[in-house]
């Protein structure tokens, strides 16, 4: 049995997500400040990681294909808002619509984020004799990587709220995860970001998670009706 019921979530622990949100910014300013001073050592790792993925993704053009569908498609970012979309409506027909606010406006506080140190940063992205694919704006922060860990994060964390069961967790953790690795690993493979992108799209999603539950813990969060 399980104390939690479906529409009774529970205050989530603020302090918690306060150190965790300042472990995640240190590397995360860090990176940022290496990449936007362009460190000339990150630089040179970057290029030498792209250029050897490239080569492979030229030479494997099958995987390069299945990267393609899951890139654009199946972990594409307006498929995670969509996902993101999906839960929040859910959120609001059961009462709880506090919790639909924070989510919805997590993601998108968590876009502009996105945007904004894209257009600060303003690093381009890598270019190929022979591209496999193409992408559009600036390179820093990967929007895909960033997206997905930030909807992955929010979205595991409504589950921990509602007390989902242990199998549940377990395959949406997995799914997750898969998720996450998978479109930093695509982005790179198909050449549209340099590696350090991928990681300070997956450092910033993460530390936008720890921040939204921080205010969520300190937020006028309410209690809904259980379910009879």
């Amino acid at each position: 049995m399980y104390s939690a019921p479906i529409d009774t979530p529970t205050r989530p622990p603020g302090v918690r997500a306060a150190l965790t949100a300042a472990a995640l910014g240190v590397p995360s300013l860090l990176l940022l400040l290496l990449v936007a001073l362009e460190w000339r050592p990150l630089l040179s790792l970057d290029g030498d990681i792209s250029r050897t993925t490239h080569r492979w993704a030229v030479d494997e053009s099958g995987v390069t294909r299945v990267s393609r569908v899951l890139t654009d498609w199946v972990w594409d970012p307006w498929t995670m808002r969509a996902l993101c979309a999906v839960v929040v409506i859910w959120l609001a027909l059961r009462g709880a619509l506090w919790l639909a606010l924070w989510l919805t406006g997590t993601c998108a506080v968590g876009s502009a984020v996105q945007q904004g140190l894209k257009a600060a940063v303003d690093r381009p992205r890598p270019v190929w004799p022979d591209p496999v694919d193409s992408a559009h704006y600036a390179a820093f922060p990967s929007g895909h990587a960033m997206t997905a860990v930030l909807v992955s994060g929010l979205l595991l964390w409504v589950l921990h709220l509602y007390g989902a069961r242990p199998a549940v967790w377990r395959a949406c953790l997995t799914l997750a995860v898969i998720s996450v690795v998978g479109v930093g690993a695509t982005r790179v493979w198909l050449g549209v970001h340099w590696p350090t992108d991928v990681v300070g799209g997956w450092l910033l999603g993460a530390l936008m998670v720890a921040l939204a539950i921080m205010t969520y813990a300190y937020g006028p969060a309410k209690r809904t009706p259980e379910a009879t």
